[in-house]
């Protein structure tokens, strides 16, 4: 069952990899939608939050510190979700609806984020590791 945990852990990872890889390569438009969403500092919160994304994907799916990546990823996902996601706001049905998906999307991904940020913490197999969580909980 070790290989079905990495699989996982690799498969749940990738998004934030990729998308981390985004906010560095294509900045310029990360930054424009960051300024267009009002976000503080827009260039400094594009790159700091494509390195977490970064950091937080390879921590889980690598097992180094994975309670610390998992973490990273939620923070990330709950901020955003309520930032960039804010559907509430929006008039146009489509782009509402839009949204709201991602807004949701976010939401679950945070919540399998806290719940990989526990099992490791509290000792729980997460499979093959390089490293011990961080964070002794």
């Amino acid at each position: 069952m070790d290989i079905v945990l990495i699989i996982g852990r690799v498969l749940f990872a990738l998004i934030f990899i990729n998308s981390g890889i985004a906010h560095l390569t294509k900045l310029q438009a990360m930054v424009g939608y960051a300024q267009f969403k009002k976000v503080p500092a827009p260039k400094l919160s594009v790159i700091v939050t494509g390195l977490m994304l970064i950091l937080g994907g390879l921590y889980v799916a690598l097992g180094v510190y994975a309670d610390l990546g998992a973490l990273l990823l939620a923070i990330f996902l709950v901020l955003s979700a309520f930032k960039m996601h804010d559907f509430w706001t929006i008039q146009d049905a489509q782009a509402k609806q839009g949204e709201t998906v991602n807004f949701f999307k976010n939401l679950s991904l945070a919540g399998a984020a806290l719940i990989i940020f526990v099992m490791v913490g509290t000792g729980v197999e997460f499979g093959p590791s390089i490293t011990d969580g961080l964070l002794n909980l």
